[in-house]
């Protein structure tokens, strides 16, 4: 399974490079395999340090809203269980 994160366009960098803030962590990653151009402000999805497409500020905010309810329920389960089993 592949896991893209969403992630705000902070500022472009020389070399195809971007910085980005992933909730509230920057990060430089590479626009190399973007389709497209981004800009300050633009929403992307990141995989393994590039981001792979451009997505707008809901889907954005609907993903991260995701990771942190998954983030919490994996927070209520006893240690060591495993939720597939």
């Amino acid at each position: 399974m592949c896991l893209a994160v969403p992630a705000k366009v902070l500022e472009l960098r020389d070399d195809n490079m971007a910085l980005v803030d992933i909730s509230g962590t920057q990060r430089e990653i590479s626009l190399m395999v973007l389709d497209g151009d981004a800009a300050p402000g633009d929403f992307v999805l990141i995989h393994v340090g590039y981001a792979i497409e451009k997505i707008d500020e809901e889907e954005a905010a609907r993903t991260l809203a995701t990771f942190e309810e998954l983030s919490m329920l994996d927070e209520q389960l006893p240690e060591g269980e495993d939720p597939l089993a």
